[in-house]
């Protein structure tokens, strides 16, 4: 009976304390990004110890004292503000409440710690959340924890990519760089490289992103152009409080320090803005002022970066934020190994031991500019500039030509390369509120300038003089007047760029929230590019004895001393100086537009379904003009195509944790002007042509997937997905003297299907708790897969009759996997953060990437495939936060060193191998306020 009474006394008291209690709820909105829920924001009653974050999706829920109460919300970064409510017992008050950017806030009365920022993983796994369509966004904040200085290594730790090496090209479930696009804040980036439609994403630094969206499905503000994924990178924007800082950094490579000299070609320098032209009267005369022999150097890397920000308020509604960045950075490599070629009887064509020295550099510069002219209009003016040089020497010796040259060994061809690139961006973009919240547009222009130089490659051939004595004197090789030469390469590229589209909401519900939104939006590029090279031969002259060559002194023969006796005469494609035109470059041009209208209805159906449906309708003209050594007389090709796009996305919300989304479209292929133009690129072991036959190719693409989102920061999906290609585009070796590689419409039909699999997932978080501020100490681990199934057909006769007999193959199989495509992709990581208090931690992060084999290059005759062996690296990075000014750090990337192998199928001959050595790297920063 007394604990009948006990009870009921309990029940009575808190029956009556809660009728002194309401309850404060609502949601916090971004102003900042068009109304965007604003997650982990603060919400507290002054005065009291009663109060906590948003959720995910910027709601809020207080237990309150009855009476008068001033609540406050506040953001890191943003405005506070409180407001002066009055709560009554046993009632329900919502408060939504809109926050905007300000100059910088003290929050000192403020008991709980706001956690993140839009750069951080919980952000944009919100984002991701909320969003129907399918993708996948890298925030500042990974990059940084996994040690990523390049954006092309960052996009390799997503799900279903890697990175073909020694190429740098990305692949996205099995498909390479002519499926995929690349955009600066969602405007086009020019290629730096004439075989390649992407530019290569290890020229930008990651100090200049903000974050990096991988959108795997198609949507039509995306260019139609497109098979495997849009990379878009989100350049870096000041927000918060003024700050500048310096950040310092030295590293070393293994294998490059490990040996007795590193060697490089004469000429060009440290910073890697060097821009030789060659000599006037350069047939005539031995005008050519750089050496043919190597230098050495020191093969320690060093790096530098200076970056800050400010934000100027001007007015009451005004306001520009400033973020710029500029930075320098070099790099040693060496690797050495094998590099062979086989015919179909297994007999070694070609059986080289090669050394390789490379010293790159990257220079970038960044400017961006946010001008807020009020609450419904703001303007972005990006300007970037980047400078990326690549300076190599390779050695070649061994079997030259196992039937000719060297034929016994001891040849030795020797190629030394500098490629310069200069990136100029510009861009424009803006953003307005035109009516109210339910009708706003944003718009981009962009200006593009890309230089691309390949000044004054040299290259060396030597031979025994004696082949039955390999380890005798040499002299120059008279097989090809090729064989001795220097090259000079240069590539113009101009785009212009908009993109501008409207945005009108409808069907607002009682939440204040619409359900519907219609897009409609216009998307054009304008490109032109110019491609020239001129290539001066050294004809060695075979009527006359030559002399014994010092392998260490090469400038004593290709000399004006060597001209005069006769040894050589100096010739272009042409021909010598007799030629009245022998100095006019090969070349070819080209012009491409892509003009494109678009619409698309997004609606939410109740709570559970939302559905986007779009429509695209684009014009592609495409016209390419050439003369070359291939056909002197020149030529042009062109086509005008129409396309029409459908895209469908849907979103089922099974929970607030659960999400199923499916996606569906159609979209197409472009081949490049290099493809299409009959010039040959000539490498060491390797000669490629263009085919003016090729056409494009037509994509189906679906995707369905689960995803889940257990708490803030973590995910857990499973995705299926499939492809098939029309009329694909592949590299195939024709039929020729010397198996050169061009491009054709291999086949009717390519298909891929696979599964992704990722989690994100907190082990453990013992978080300390303060009066003030909450510490971390927390373990998390990330890890995602893809297993793929691809194969397409490869049918002779089609490419025989669609390049009207231009092009005549002989494939090994009738079916081929498709080139670069792995079946297994794995990544993992693993991250440990301990904070010690506001201004001093440490985070370390073990990350691990595997891909299984995938085919380099597909096979002819009875050769087989050539295919890249299965690699695994392993990367540790560390960095420590010693004060609020001091940051340092340490990375030691490919710990296991595997050895990179390329084997021909059939034969079952490795054709390439060769180890890259483990990078040890330090940084530091300091930061001023």
């Amino acid at each position: 009976m007394k604990k009948i009474l006990f009870i009921t006394l309990i029940c009575l008291c808190n029956i009556v304390f809660a009728q002194d209690k309401g309850t404060v709820t609502g949601t916090l909105t971004d102003k900042e990004m068009n109304g965007e829920a604003l997650p982990f924001a603060n919400v507290f009653i002054k005065g009291t110890t009663i109060g906590g974050t948003t959720d995910m999706d910027g709601k809020y829920t207080l237990n309150v004292p009855v009476g008068n109460q001033t609540i406050v919300f506040s953001f890191i970064g943003y405005q506070t503000i409180e407001k002066t409510i009055e709560v009554k017992a046993n009632q329900t008050l919502t408060i939504n409440q809109e926050l905007g950017a300000n100059e910088g806030v003290t929050l000192d009365e403020v008991q709980i710690k706001a956690t993140v920022s839009k750069e951080k993983e919980s952000a944009l796994l919100l984002e991701q959340k909320k969003a129907v369509s399918i993708k996948t966004t890298i925030g500042a904040q990974e990059l940084s924890k996994k040690g990523v200085s390049d954006v092309a290594t960052a996009v390799t730790k997503a799900t279903g990519i890697s990175k073909q090496e020694g190429s740098n090209n990305v692949y996205v479930r099995g498909l390479g760089d002519r499926y995929n696009s690349t955009t600066l804040n969602g405007l086009p980036l020019p290629s730096n490289n004439p075989s390649k439609k992407n530019i290569n994403l290890d020229i930008f630094s990651t100090g200049i992103v903000k974050l990096i969206d991988i959108n795997k499905i198609y949507n039509n503000q995306i260019y139609g152009d497109f098979g495997g994924a849009n990379i878009n990178i989100a350049s870096k924007e000041h927000t918060g409080k003024p700050y500048l800082e310096i950040g310092l950094g030295s590293g070393v490579n293994s294998r490059a320090a490990g040996q007795d000299h590193f060697y490089l070609q004469d000429g060009p320098g440290f910073w890697g803005f060097d821009n030789p032209t060659y000599p006037n009267n350069p047939l005539t005369n031995y005008n050519f002022t750089t050496s043919w022999d190597k230098t050495t150097k020191s093969p320690f890397n060093t790096n530098f970066s200076l970056k800050g920000g400010k934000k100027f308020n001007i007015g009451e509604e005004s306001s520009l934020s400033v973020f710029g960045t500029l930075a320098f950075g070099n790099d040693f490599k060496y690797k050495n190994g094998i590099s062979r070629s086989v015919n179909g009887n297994a007999i070694l064509f070609t059986d080289y031991n090669y050394d390789s020295f490379d010293y790159n550099t990257n220079t970038t510069g960044m400017l961006n500019v946010l001008y807020k002219i009020n609450s419904k209009h703001k303007l972005r003016y990006n300007t970037l500039y980047i400078n990326s040089s690549n300076q190599s020497l390779d050695d070649y010796n061994g079997v030259i030509n196992t039937f000719d040259n060297a034929s016994e060994g001891g040849g030795l061809v020797r190629r030394s390369t500098f490629d310069r690139t200069t990136l100029l961006v510009n861009q424009l973009l803006g953003n307005h509120k035109i009516k109210d919240d339910y009708l706003n547009g944003e718009w981009g222009i962009a200006f593009n300038k890309l230089d691309n130089i390949v000044p004054d490659r040299r290259q060396n051939m030597l031979v025994p003089q004696d082949n039955d004595n390999i380890n005798g004197p040499k002299i120059v090789s008279d097989l090809a007047s090729s064989d001795n030469h220097r090259y000079y390469q240069n590539l113009d590229e101009k785009e212009y760029a908009f993109n501008g589209s409207v945005n009108y909401l409808f069907n607002k519900n009682e939440d204040e929230v619409y359900n519907g939104k219609i897009t409609l939006g216009y998307s054009g590029k304008w490109k032109d590019v110019n491609f020239d090279a001129t290539q001066f031969n050294f004809k060695i002259n075979r009527n006359i004895t030559q002399p014994i060559i010092d392998v260490n002194d090469l400038d004593a023969y290709f000399s004006q001393n060597g001209l005069n006796n006769n040894y050589f005469d100096i010739v272009t494609f042409r021909g010598n100086a007799s030629i009245s035109n022998a100095l006019t470059p090969q070349f070819y041009k080209g012009r491409q537009i892509i003009s494109g209208v678009f619409g698309n209805i997004e609606y939410k159906f109740g709570e559970k379904l939302t559905a986007n449906l779009g429509v695209k309708y684009e014009q592609i003209y495409q016209k390419v003009e050439w003369e070359t050594a291939l056909q002197p007389l020149g030529g042009e090709n062109y086509f005008f195509k129409k396309e029409l796009l459908p895209n469908l996305a849907l979103k089922y919300a099974v929970n607030d944790k659960n999400n199923i989304k499916f996606a569906a479209s159609k979209t197409y292929t472009l081949p490049q002007f290099k493809e299409r133009a009959p010039f040959q690129f000539e490498d060491v072991n390797q000669t490629k042509f263009g085919n003016p036959y090729l056409d494009l190719s037509t994509n189906y693409n679906f995707d369905l997937r689960w995803e889940m989102f257990p708490k803030s920061g973590e995910v857990i999906s499973l995705t299926g997905f499939g492809k098939i290609i029309k009329n694909p585009i592949n590299e195939i070796i024709v039929a020729s003297a010397t198996n050169d590689i061009s491009y054709a419409n291999t086949g009717n039909q390519a298909e891929v299907f696979g599964a992704e699999f990722e989690i994100r997932k907190e082990i453990f978080n013992h978080v300390r708790e303060t009066e003030t501020e909450d510490f971390d100490n927390k373990l998390t681990v990330g890890f995602n897969t893809s297993y793929m199934y691809n194969n397409q057909d490869i049918n002779r006769e089609k490419v025989f009759n669609d390049t009207k007999g231009f092009l005549n193959i002989f494939p090994t199989n009738t079916e081929s996997k498709l080139t670069g495509a792995s079946d297994l992709l794995v990544n993992a990581d693993v991250s440990y953060l301990k904070e010690f208090n506001k201004n001093q931690n440490l985070l370390m992060t073990l990350a691990y990437n595997y891909f299984s084999d995938r085919v380099y290059a597909i096979g002819v005759a009875s050769k087989g495939n050539l295919v890249d062996q299965g690699v695994s690296t392993l990367d540790f990075i560390a960095k420590s936060k010693l004060s609020d000014r001091i940051n340092v750090g340490l990375s030691l990337k490919n710990l296991l060193n595997p050895t990179v192998t390329r084997t021909q199928e059939i034969q079952n001959v490795d054709v390439l191998s060769f180890k890259k050595g483990v990078n040890f790297g330090l940084s530091f920063s300091y930061k001023i306020d």
